[in-house]
């Protein structure tokens, strides 16, 4: 009997997509966070007659064959990319992208990260850096006596020092976008890694060449519907349920064998 086995993987299937959902509903306030998606596939059969085999001497084929499944496996699971919704902070340093594009971030390593989050600040050197004191790149550093900072929808920052009527030019934030978004790995803090399966990134400035644009004083928040999640959450509860109803069924099926006289 396969029904024990496929009853097991669908409960396993089921735990993933609870696992995947309440991480989405965990973050749901964190800024720049991108929901997941878990996706699943049927496994290989097991073929008691394969369809079009011959069924008789003369040539007849089998129109459909015999095929039974041995039960369901996680194929994936997909970030979507999906815009958030901009919550104005009032911060000069907060900045949100609206449209395609991901903030460039320098290691402690070296290597670079990308993330969506722009909760930004500054180090004890002016230079502007992530909640994690991360160098954003390009560096940008503003001085100290600075009483104004603008950061204008291409990226271009520009501040106004005491004692000055003008403004200078203080730096150029840039975008990096990936041939496939949904192929960067996620390594926390809100953060990417590019991948092979991403492909390189290519750089640009805001607004120029299909790159999102920038909005100062505001932040992408978590692009997670409640509502929905909580949806998908009964769903799979309801999904576990029914995979364990199944194994219920198949241990009374063998029960009843073991009784037979």
């Amino acid at each position: 009997m396969l029904t024990l086995d496929i009853g097991a993987t669908g409960m396993l299937a089921q735990q993933t997509n609870v696992d995947v959902i309440s991480n989405n509903i965990a973050n749901m306030t964190t800024t720049g966070f991108k929901r997941q998606r878990a996706e699943f596939q049927d496994m290989v059969y097991i073929n008691r007659q394969r369809p079009g085999s011959q069924s008789a001497s003369d040539g007849t084929i089998l129109p459909s064959g015999i095929q039974l499944g041995v039960g369901v496996k996680t194929g994936a699971v997909y970030r979507n990319l999906e815009q958030g919704p901009l919550q104005p902070t009032g911060n000069e340093l907060d900045v949100a992208v609206t449209g395609d594009g991901f903030f460039q971030v320098q290691l402690p390593n070296g290597d670079i990260a990308y993330t969506r989050s722009g909760a930004f600040q500054l180090n004890a050197q002016g230079q502007i850096v992530t909640t994690q004191g991360y160098l954003i790149q390009p560096n940008i550093t503003i001085p100290d006596d600075v009483v104004d900072v603008v950061i204008n929808a291409g990226g271009e920052v520009s501040y106004k020092q005491a004692g000055s009527a003008t403004y200078a030019i203080g730096g150029q934030l840039q975008l990096a976008t990936f041939p496939n978004d949904g192929g960067m790995e996620a390594i926390g803090n809100t953060m990417f890694m590019e991948t092979d399966a991403s492909g390189a990134p290519v750089i640009g400035n805001p607004q120029e060449n299909n790159f999102g644009e920038i909005s100062q004083g505001y932040l992408e928040s978590s692009n997670v519907n409640v509502v929905e999640e909580i949806t998908k959450l009964i769903t799979a509860q309801r999904a576990y349920d029914m995979n364990s109803k199944t194994i219920q069924t198949a241990d009374e099926m063998l029960g009843t064998i073991t009784q037979l006289r």
